[in-house]
């Protein structure tokens, strides 16, 4: 289980770190290949695209050929694209590479966090999910740091991914393939070495076995199931709010302040150096904050601690477009300006950026979770490229302070839909969520009134 929690650990490491390295490292390309605004999109772009197709291919890939076939692939296909984006003699065959890469990552979203929970012991799920979630925001602290240092040549720090990718691929030769997806496959003796080989000693596998047999019996016969399950009227309530909820997650501004913090900055008067340091305390936030809002998010809820954030990060918006707009973004609005980044990054890690992959392994029926899993990554990675290919354009056809004027309308728009359509989760079972479905009554509501009516009178 220790060799479990570092494969998960590395996927979100390498997804952390593989998209946020680009931030600092576009300051260094633009130079070498005189690229402009154009480029520095696509280039920063590329990788998005290629998850978007990672994402929906190892979905599949994973349900015909088993989670740790597709990992496998995955593995190598991460230190092929890494070093090829790392030798990229120019920027068409970089954006090639990091589209190949971008493969790996949406990959290994959509694959290891499914692997891991089929492979945990239910006591330990929880926390090796933890693990998949702080591992992304170690990896965009790591990038931040080495993009800080202005010290590391950007072909190193990209080209630096293929070690980890090598572990994880490594690791993975030793794991089993998941006894869940072995049991769908009709392989009962192999699905059972393979929880033998992550159960201690004394442990009994065959009752685990058959209890994971009768879920695997239930989601064969069940009616709905798969892609063409999510289209049923029943189901469309949870995939309206997962898709919505991983749209919003990059509308609300995250990854124009990840991938293009120092360009913006260094495009209105603030240097290298500063912009980078700015990069290293917004990872820093990101991760802290991701830490807290994880510790509190069963106690405080789901719904709630979304809703809670969501005015937060839009004001923080608001007020930095203020600075821009006025002409109030010289050397001594410096402070300000990165307090106001700083709490931007902490009202959205801490709060909606923790519901976009959480949402996917909970909301929707289990013979549909799968593929709704999916088509939610896929709307994540798919918005997060539509931002990255315009927003520099944006920028420089509306102006910075009114973009991120822009952003902070999404953000209220985000609120209104989720306190319209997302329900509260927290507490509830997978089954008491799937039966909520059924019964159409999924709405914020409905949940509320059956939390009144198990309230004893006093």
């Amino acid at each position: 289980m220790v060799v479990v929690a570092l494969v998960s650990a590395i996927s979100g490491l390498l997804y952390g770190y593989d998209t946020g390295i680009i931030s600092g490292a576009l300051l260094q390309i633009s130079d070498d290949f005189q690229t402009g605004d154009g480029w520095e999109q696509v280039i920063a772009a590329s990788i998005l695209a290629g998850a978007v197709i990672g994402a929906l291919t190892c979905s599949r890939l994973g349900e015909r050929r088993g989670r740790r076939g597709t990992l496998l692939v995955v593995g190598i296909v991460f230190v092929v694209g890494t070093l090829g984006a790392a030798l990229a003699p120019n920027p068409v065959l970089l954006s090639v590479a990091r589209l190949v890469l971008g493969f790996a990552v949406g990959g290994a979203t959509q694959t290891a966090p499914v692997y891991v929970a089929e492979l945990a012991p239910t006591k330990y799920r929880g926390r090796l999910v933890l693990c998949f979630q702080i591992a992304i925001g170690v990896g965009i602290l790591i990038a931040t740091i080495v993009g800080a240092t202005e010290l590391v040549d950007w072909r190193i720090s990209i080209g630096a991914a293929a070690v980890p990718a090598a572990i994880m691929f490594l690791l993975m030769l030793r794991l089993p393939e998941s006894p869940r997806w072995l049991l769908k496959a009709g392989q009962d003796d192999r699905a059972l070495e393979a929880l033998e080989r992550v159960r201690p000693d004394g442990y009994d596998v065959r009752a685990e076995r058959d209890e994971i047999a009768e879920l695997v019996q239930e989601e064969n016969q069940a009616s709905t199931s798969g892609w063409r399950g999510l289209r049923e009227a029943w189901v469309r309530p949870a995939l309206i709010v997962g898709c919505g909820l991983a749209i919003f997650t990059q509308l609300s501004g995250i990854e124009m302040i990840v991938y293009y913090s120092p360009t913006i900055l260094t495009d209105n008067g603030f240097s290298d150096t500063v912009a980078l340091r700015v990069s290293v305390a917004l990872g820093a936030t990101y991760l802290v904050t991701q830490l807290i809002g994880l510790a509190i998010i069963d106690r405080v809820g789901r719904r709630r601690l979304t809703l809670i954030t969501l005015p937060g990060a839009a004001l923080s918006l608001i007020v930095l477009g203020t600075f821009f707009v006025t002409d109030n973004a010289g050397k001594a609005q410096v402070p300000y300006i990165v307090a106001t980044l700083v709490a931007f990054m902490a009202f959205t890690a801490g709060g909606i950026q923790l519901m976009g992959w959480l949402t996917g392994s909970e909301i929707y029926p289990l013979a549909t979770r799968s593929a709704g899993a999916a088509a939610q990554s896929a709307s994540l990675w798919g918005t997060n490229l539509l931002i990255t290919l315009s927003l520099l354009t944006i920028i420089d056809t509306i102006g910075t302070g009114q973009t991120f004027w822009l952003y902070a309308a999404f953000n209220v728009v985000a609120f209104i839909f989720l306190f319209k359509r997302m329900p509260e989760l927290t507490g509830r079972s997978l089954e008491q969520i799937e039966g909520r479905l059924h019964e159409g009554r999924f709405r914020p509501a409905d949940f509320a009134a059956d939390d009144r009516s198990r309230t004893p009178a006093r």
